[in-house]
């Protein structure tokens, strides 16, 4: 009760804020190299609404999630974890487990980022970090070289555990968006607005174009997909001004990709990224308990 009015206060739920355009100063923690925090931040800039991004995690999301993105929240509400979930807070519509699984597996090729380790880390140092403090954004960048870190070993470790083969075409994992492409009513997979499957494969090609993967030269020749290089000229066209766009960089029409971060900002990121590999002893025990803790929350 409102010790003022005497009245019931009313929450408005996150879903009415979205239909009513309330969705300012939104909070999102997470790195554009991320496919999941692309679409997260897709799905705000086509809706017009501003966000503060973080590439470090506060205190307290890391005690809940460790290091693990996207995390998205409005003033007042509770984190949201899930690219799609928070996609669908946003007011874009559910996305089946099936289509899911279908953005998923467009992912393959995901382990060849860490082929060359030194491109791995220096591209993460270029991804920015928006918060207006110079002193937060330096610290931000020290810190994240952690998160950065700690994929690495977790694609290293994936990449000789699971003895994954590469498929004889990378271009065989679109095919399913090409058909989907061919069957829309419009030029978005979505039909005429994109959608929250927009985004989210949207995203992934992001994240391709962030570090150069095979399935990037798919994308690029594959003759079997011309209508996925239009549907990406047509995001392009719809996100120009849009500050992660990795892709502008490959494909039609181009453009100069995203700002760069400052010099030193890049330094504080391989400084932190020294202090890490310093006390390895250290970062790595820390590592594979975050590891082991993300897996059995995901099991569970």
């Amino acid at each position: 009760m409102s010790a003022i009015t005497g009245q019931k206060q009313i929450t408005e739920h996150p879903m009415e804020k979205a239909r009513s355009g309330d969705l300012s100063g939104m909070e999102v923690y997470g790195l554009d190299h991320s496919p999941w925090v692309q679409a997260v931040l897709l799905g705000l800039y086509d809706k017009n609404n501003s966000y503060a991004l973080t590439t470090a995690p506060t205190l307290t999301l890391f005690n809940r999630q460790g290091i693990m993105m996207p995390a998205a929240r409005m003033k007042g509400e509770k984190w949201q974890y899930e690219s799609a979930d928070i996609l669908g807070t946003l007011g874009y519509g559910e996305v089946s487990s099936q289509d899911m699984k279908q953005v998923g597996n467009a992912w393959q090729g995901v382990m060849h980022r860490a082929d060359n380790p030194f491109r791995f880390f220096n591209n993460f140092s270029y991804s920015r970090d928006t918060n207006p403090s110079v002193i937060v954004r330096l610290k931000n960048h020290f810190l994240r070289s952690f998160a950065v870190l700690y994929f690495f070993l977790l694609i290293t470790f994936g990449k000789r555990t699971r003895m994954q083969t590469d498929p004889s075409s990378f271009g065989d994992q679109f095919l399913f968006w090409e058909d989907r492409l061919e069957q829309s009513s419009g030029a978005y997979i979505n039909g005429d607005e994109p959608g929250s499957l927009d985004f989210l494969l949207f995203g992934v090609i992001q994240c391709h174009c962030s570090i150069e993967v095979p399935p990037l030269s798919s994308l690029l020749i594959d003759t079997r997909l011309k209508r996925i290089r239009v549907w990406i000229a047509t995001m392009h066209e719809r996100f120009s001004d849009y500050e992660h766009l990795y892709s502008s960089q490959y494909f039609e029409p181009k453009g100069t990709g995203p700002k760069a971060t400052t010099f030193v900002e890049r330094m504080s990121f391989w400084l932190g990224t020294s202090v890490m590999l310093l006390f390895f002893p250290i970062t790595v025990p820390a590592i594979i308990f975050l590891a082991v803790r993300v897996r059995r929350k995901q099991s569970s």
